[in-house]
């Protein structure tokens, strides 16, 4: 008998966890769903149940140690087992570095960004050395290579996650447990309209290169099929980290030429 796999979605009432858990779920995988919004995510798994999958949510804040034990234990409970865990939830506050509320901006977004990653991690941990297999696939962003103005507290927490994931793949590689990490660019959810973001240029990113969270979700499947260290989101992307690592000095000029004198109005 064929064993269904389980997949862990943190922030899945939305957007990339979302289109994620639908994806899953359509390749034969037991889904469960965490998030403080229980009623979409109670919506989500109903869909996925009527469609012929299977699907369980469990109310989640991740700035409880509390809940993030509860949703862990729940999902072993209910399917018996875990192979995947997907790190999706997150949020940004973008504003100078002085403009940001200590505790609304800069703590909560390192407490749901970073440290819930590691959370959620922990918790796993045992029970996937144990099995001797898993996979912890944790969402990072391209701001966790290329830390931008007005996402300092973003690109921190992420380059934070980017650490996190590399030092915790050299810790449980030996138990057959892979640890990825995914980094895609500007995606169409309601993260930007979380934001806070005040541009008096109206710069964004061009449309030909945002991803849709289907896209995203796409990529999750390719790491879970065929699991690496990092996908950047789209290919195109990796010239713009390269030109950061290889000529910071060139991308510091150009930013503060077309983008930070402009908004700061120097």
């Amino acid at each position: 008998m064929t064993i269904q796999p389980v997949i862990l979605i943190t922030g899945a009432s939305s957007g990339i966890g979302e289109a994620t858990a639908r994806l899953f779920a359509q390749e034969g995988y037991r889904v469960s769903l965490g998030a403080r919004r229980l009623d979409r995510l109670e919506s989500l798994a109903q869909e996925i149940q009527r469609a012929g999958g299977q699907a369980f949510a469990v109310g989640t804040d991740l700035t409880r140690v509390e809940d993030i034990k509860n949703l862990v234990s729940s999902t072993l409970d209910r399917f018996g087992r875990l192979d995947i865990l997907f790190n999706n939830a997150g949020f940004g506050r973008l504003d100078w570095c002085e403009d940001l509320d200590p505790v609304n901006d800069i703590d909560a977004q390192l407490r749901i960004n970073l440290i819930a990653t590691i959370l959620v991690s922990r918790e796993v941990l045992p029970y996937m050395i144990e099995q001797r297999s898993g996979h912890i696939i944790n969402m990072v962003s391209l701001g966790g290579f290329v830390a931008t103005p007005t996402y300092t507290v973003y690109a921190a927490s992420k380059f934070g996650v980017r650490g996190f994931t590399e030092a915790l793949r050299r810790e449980v590689g030996v138990f057959g447990i892979h640890v990825s990490g995914i980094y895609p660019g500007s995606v169409r959810t309601e993260f930007s309209q979380h934001t806070g973001a005040r541009r008096k240029t109206g710069r964004t990113t061009p449309a030909s290169l945002r991803l849709d969270a289907q896209d995203v979700a796409q990529g999750v499947m390719s790491i879970a099929k065929h699991p690496r260290r990092t996908l950047i989101l789209p290919w195109s992307m990796r010239f713009v980290v390269w030109l950061n690592i290889l000529f910071p000095g060139l991308v510091d000029w150009m930013i503060e030429r077309r983008f930070t004198r402009l908004e700061r109005e120097i």
